[in-house]
This record gives structure tokens, C-alpha cells and sequence, in this order.
């Protein structure tokens, strides 16, 4: 399993229907993509909570062959082509379960990144985070552990059903979910 996200940085200015209609016209074409799991696209805006307009969809991906295809096909070009090349980051699987809210629409989500302190065993961070990811939390659909052993960083990915907590990462606002592959994903609790 893998995790993925970019997050393309918009001007102040910047007309954010213009994402919204993207995704409404959009977001249905990787309803069914092989090898998703879950895409959340994700947006926040400038002043609503966040010092900065962007898009920044997340993906689960089940296969390696489905992420692959993405990024080298048509689907990503059509973010390049529109808005540049963004940086992706990458994190290997860890952990996911669902929430008390997993019948729910997500209409939030929380992307929090931490560094895995220097002089901390990665093993019993990496171990300790897993122990710690099931949330009960009311109005949690889904939530997700990834870590990049490259930049040692570990993100977790909280979808939510109502507003995001303010102290729970960067917040952003649902607009769309693909999940062609999301039952796959939760069909064990560890990647």
C-alpha cells in the first residue's frame, strides 16, 4: 500500500470555484481506476482557515501498477498540463482502519506530517504510531498511517464527517472521494 499527495499552491487571488467545478466535472473519472484505493481531492482556501488557496488531493493506492499508471498517464498529465509539475510526496504504507463514522461522506480531512525524532528508534516510533492510530473519535471516517524512511516523516490522513479539529494538521475541505479499491483497504487493519 501506498500513500501519495501533492499539493499545488494557488495565487491569493485565485478563483477557487474554478477548483470546485474541476472536481464536480473531474473527480468522477477515478471512481473506478484500477488499482485506487481512495482518492480524498482535497482543497482550502485562503482565509477559511488556511494562509494559502490550494489543491492537494491524497491517494491510497492498492497496487504500485495503479499509482504508476496514474502518474504516467493522461490522469496526471492533466494536472501538469493545467497547473505545472508539482512535487509528490510518497509515504509507504503503515496502518488504516475506519472510524465510528465510516457510513458517512467526508466532508473534511486533516493531513498531520511529524518527523521521527533524532535519537528515537524508527522501529518503536513506527510501532508506537500504529499503536496509537485507532481513533474513536466521533466523526472520524477513516484515518491512515504512511511513512517516507527517506525524509523520515510520518503522515497520518484523518477523514472526518463534520468540521476538522483545529489541531489535527493542516485542514482541509473534502470536495469529492474516489474509493473504487476502499473496501480492499479496509479489509485488514495493517498494510
Amino acid at each position: 500500500m501506498h500513500a501519495m499527495q501533492y499539493e499545488t499552491t494557488l495565487p491569493a487571488d485565485y478563483d477557487m470555484e474554478i477548483i470546485r467545478k474541476r472536481v464536480a466535472t473531474r473527480g468522477h473519472l477515478l471512481d473506478d481506476f484500477p488499482g485506487l484505493g481512495l482518492k480524498a481531492y482535497l482543497m482550502r482556501e485562503r482565509g477559511a482557515g488556511s494562509p494559502v488557496n490550494s489543491y492537494a488531493p491524497f491517494y491510497l493506492w492498492a497496487t504500485a501498477e495503479g499509482m504508476n499508471s496514474f502518474l504516467w498517464g493522461p490522469g496526471f498529465q492533466g494536472i501538469v498540463d493545467d497547473f505545472g509539475r508539482p512535487r509528490v510526496r510518497h509515504w509507504m504504507g503503515l496502518a488504516h482502519e475506519e472510524g465510528p463514522a465510516s457510513a458517512a461522506t467526508p466532508t473534511a480531512a486533516t493531513v498531520r506530517r511529524t518527523p521521527v525524532p533524532d535519537g528515537v528508534a524508527p522501529g518503536r516510533f513506527v510501532a508506537d504510531a500504529v499503536a496509537d492510530a485507532e481513533d474513536t473519535e466521533s466523526g472520524v471516517v477513516l484515518c491512515a498511517l504512511g511513512i517516507d524512511p527517506s525524509r523520515w516523516e510520518l503522515v497520518r490522513l484523518t477523514l472526518w464527517a463534520g468540521p476538522a479539529p483545529a489541531d489535527g494538521g493542516d485542514r482541509f475541505e473534502v470536495l469529492h472521494l474516489s474509493a473504487p479499491g476502499r473496501a480492499g483497504l479496509l479489509s485488514g487493519r495493517h498494510w
